[in-house]
């Protein structure tokens, strides 16, 4: 199995009750059976910190921070939290186009696994109530940096309702047109240097960019901030150069 280094996963902060990493994308939260060969989060931070309590999850090719606990009482306690909705997080994702809103509601309720192709669909009969508040923070190229501030956690609940809106995210397989961005598409003058250009990012663009919690223990508010992972931070970075 490939160790926490291999996998570049930062810690973020650990004690004897929890432990929080930036999630690098492309590696699943726990074990998942479609994919019985690839390592999850949970098993790769398990082999460093000792047993682990599943506290919430991240999709695949999400990155950025996520809680773990370690001990049932900081289990229990940070689940509440969770289900409670004590927590805030606090996402970025790009959103392709250009919405003429700065700051927007998406409240539309949910139904996960709703298709044929397993997403996540709005359905007002069958639906669990859903919210994620937007707000613009740059306007770039072709493209939109946006906050986005899930009350409730429903499966891709920021991904359905960002393309509710009419402004998918980008490079989304599911709810957008799942295209990578690459830098020859924003700037004319550009040429790769190799025969396969490598994109900018290639999975959907969107990283938990912070959770703010009270420490299950010691009642101490947490506030755990994410850096951009490697691909996020590029596409951002060439992004601004073009505005």
């Amino acid at each position: 199995m490939k160790s926490l280094r291999s996998h570049r996963i930062d810690v973020l902060y650990a004690d004897d009750h929890l432990v929080a990493v930036n999630k690098p994308a492309g590696v699943t939260t726990a074990h998942d059976a479609a994919r019985p060969d690839e390592p999850d989060l949970y098993a790769l931070l398990e082999a460093r910190f000792g047993r682990l309590w599943l506290v919430h999850r991240l999709d695949r090719n999400t990155s950025g921070v996520i809680v773990f606990a370690r001990n049932e009482v900081a289990h229990r306690a940070l689940s509440e939290q969770f289900e409670g909705r004590d927590v805030t997080k606090i996402y970025h994702a790009l959103l392709v186009g250009n919405p003429a809103w700065t700051e927007r509601t998406a409240d539309a309720p949910l139904l996960v696994d709703g298709d044929r192709r397993h997403r996540t669909v709005v359905d007002a009969v069958r639906g669990k109530p859903s919210v994620t508040h937007f707000r613009v923070l740059q306007r770039l190229k072709r493209y939109v940096l946006v906050e986005a501030m899930p009350e409730t956690g429903r499966t891709h609940q920021i991904r359905v309702h960002a393309a509710l809106l009419g402004h998918p995210i980008a490079a989304d397989d599911l709810y957008g047109d799942g295209k990578p961005i690459f830098l020859s598409q924003l700037k004319r003058d550009y040429r790769a240097n190799s025969a396969e250009e490598i994109p900018l990012i290639g999975r959907t663009a969107l990283h938990a960019r912070r959770l703010k919690l009270t420490h299950p223990v010691t009642g101490e508010p947490l506030d755990l901030l994410a850096p951009y992972t490697k691909d996020f931070n590029a596409v951002v970075r060439q992004l601004e150069k073009l505005v």
